[in-house]
């Protein structure tokens, strides 16, 4: 069995890539695995949200084969990638006739799909489930989406990979948080990736400007930002004591700021169904993770993470979190070991690249 594997991969500043080049490594001992093999016996297709994916996106309507969904909502995808009328008939072909108006509505106020909840209650993933012969989902939430789209859809819920990372010493550590002007007794908060509206940044920085007062801590916001809108109206917040900001970060340079940071904010809402790469890259090396309570976190223990309820308590909640790990760092410890427990025994990449090939196997031999 050869199969033909279509992603962006690395340099491309997604966390797909990451994730891509780290998958194709796992398969590879497993069998004949090609980037981008038009000859294969089945295709193995990445697809988020966003342009990098539009060609992939076509070649796997054209070519059906098994279907990754990194984001089980690909709405933004479509308002990006189609004009008004292709926009609107791809709306209806999920959602129905009586939905046009509906369409035409989202379609003309689309410059704040970024954060209405709106755009993310319609995925518009009917064509690409009901098309492909598998769909590859991460969590329980996406794979009920694909369902509610393609009720005949075979689904295999297989857990993000983690890739065991290579990290820096001990003493790298110690020499990064002194060059920050970090004592030891402070605890570090990160946030990591692309910085959009749904990582509730403006929540995060009044927890943090409301719990350093009651606790020693610092915050690292460490990305780039997607929206300039977003960037402009979060700036005179970014420059509050104990806050440290640096944009994208290369692979190298993310593990050295992963492994200084004590614990990292990984709030979604609203979700798009996709599982953090984030998340599971700083449970994986014994980091606590603060995320948004929400099907998408739901596989993950009760003790091996902290869980933020979105709506009104959301800040309340997640300042007494930053100031109770502040305060009993062995308690943050202890979350940590336990989220690495989970993480190293469900998401090692050697588990999930042999579900990965038994499902691309089960299409193969029904062919």
């Amino acid at each position: 069995m050869k199969v033909g594997f279509f992603s962006p991969l690395p340099p491309a500043r997604t966390g797909v890539a990451d994730y891509s080049a780290a998958l194709l490594r796992a398969l590879q001992p497993l069998g004949q695995v090609a980037v981008n093999a038009g000859d294969s016996d089945i295709a193995l297709y990445h697809v988020g949200n966003n342009q990098l994916h539009r060609d992939i996106y076509r070649q796997a309507l054209e070519a059906p084969g098994v279907v990754v969904l990194h984001d089980a909502v690909l709405h933004h995808f479509f308002l990006g990638s189609l004009a008004e009328s292709e926009y609107a008939g791809e709306f209806v072909y999920n959602y129905g006739g009586w939905s046009e108006d509906l369409a035409l509505d989202l379609w003309r106020t689309r410059a704040r799909s970024a954060a209405d909840p709106q755009y993310f209650r319609y995925p518009m993933l009917r064509r690409v489930a009901e098309r492909s012969r598998a769909v590859i989902v991460h969590n329980p939430r996406a794979a009920e989406i694909v369902s509610e789209h393609a009720p005949n859809a075979m689904i295999h819920e297989i857990p993000h990979l983690w890739e065991a990372p290579k990290l820096s010493a001990d003493s790298d550590v110690i020499r990064l948080r002194a060059e920050l002007g970090l004592p030891p007794h402070v605890f570090f908060f990160g946030v990591f990736g692309h910085l959009r509206e749904s990582k509730r940044l403006a929540s995060v920085l009044r927890a943090f400007e409301n719990a350093r007062h009651a606790a020693d801590m610092a915050l690292l916001i460490a990305g780039d930002f997607v929206s300039t809108d977003l960037a402009r109206s979060l700036e005179p917040m970014l420059g509050s004591p104990g806050i440290l900001r640096v944009g994208y970060t290369k692979e190298r340079d993310f593990w050295r700021y992963a492994a200084a940071v004590d614990g990292c904010i990984n709030l979604r809402y609203p979700a798009a169904g996709e599982t953090s790469g984030i998340a599971i890259r700083l449970m994986g090396i014994g980091k606590p993770v603060i995320v948004t309570a929400a099907c998408e976190t739901a596989r993950f223990p009760d003790s091996a993470c902290l869980r933020v309820d979105a709506g009104v308590a959301e800040e309340e909640m997640l300042e007494e979190y930053m100031v109770w790990l502040a305060r009993y760092p062995e308690d943050a410890r202890s979350i940590g070991q336990r989220a690495s427990a989970h993480i190293r025994e469900f998401h090692a990449a050697e588990r999930v690249a042999g579900l990965y090939w038994r499902a691309l196997e089960d299409c193969y031999h029904i062919k």
